[in-house]
This record gives structure tokens, sequence and C-alpha cells, in this order.
């Protein structure tokens, strides 16, 4: 059974949609970090503490230092989450910016030109133009 006959070309931008965000999530998951992250130097503080000799405490200094490290790494990671999400918006209120406009497609050889007719929400915005789908990448031009 042929699903393109079957599924709406709304349904397959949702379909691919979800479909590219599941194996981005998984990618995520199987890709090995290229640093530490505050999870680690966290581990890092504990089995240090734990292990130290009682007879030689750590000297207040160093543990301050890393405290103080500890809490900058964690902030750094906070602002990374903060600025991914506007990006996000940013995406979003450029998709919202394009309805009505008329718009180049590129598709491989193809060239689709038309009117943006509808947007869809989320975290990848499509634009519906000709009756299909389009991602945002895929634009080469917007006229008036």
């Amino acid at each position: 059974m042929d699903l393109t006959s079957i599924m709406s070309s709304s349904d397959k931008s949702r379909v691919s949609m979800q479909v590219d965000a599941f194996n981005k999530t998984l990618h995520e998951g199987r890709v090995q970090k290229d640093g530490l992250d505050k999870d680690d130097f966290l581990k890092i503080l504990i089995t240090q503490l734990s292990h130290q000799d009682p007879t030689k405490p750590m000297e207040d200094k160093e543990f301050i230092a890393q405290m103080a490290q500890f809490s900058t790494l964690e902030q750094m990671t906070n602002m990374n989450e903060g600025f991914t999400k506007v990006a996000d918006r940013i995406q979003s209120s450029q998709a919202l910016s394009m309805l009505g406009k008329t718009v180049e497609i590129q598709m491989g050889e193809n060239l689709v030109s038309g009117k943006v007719e509808a947007i869809t929400g989320g975290e990848y915005p499509n634009i519906l133009v000709e009756g299909k789908y389009y991602e945002l990448d895929s634009i080469s031009r917007i006229r008036e």
C-alpha cells in the first residue's frame, strides 16, 4: 500500500517533523561529548570530597574556587538553553512574517513559486505553498 496516496501533505509534513525530531534525539543520545558538563563536574567534586584524607582536608580557597567554577558552568548552561529558546522564537516569528508573501522554493532542480497560505507551529515551522508544506530552509527568495 502506498502511504503517499493516503496521507495529506500536512500529515506528511507533520510526520516528517516528528521523525526528524525523534532521530535528532536518538543521535544526541549516542554522540560522545566533547568535554565535561556540569553533571560531570559535580561528580568529580563529590568523589574528591568523599575520598579526601581527613587529616588533610581540602583548603577553603580550593573548595570555594571549585564551587565558583561549578556555579559559572551552571549559569553558562542555563544561558545556552535560553538562547536556544530565543532562536526557536525568532524562527517561528520569521515564518509568521512570511504569511501572504510570495516565496520561491528550490526543490532539487525544480523551482516552486507561490503565496504562503499557512504556517505550522512547533519547533520546526513549515509553510504551505501551492498545497504542499516546505521547510523554511528550502526558501530561496521572498517577495511582497
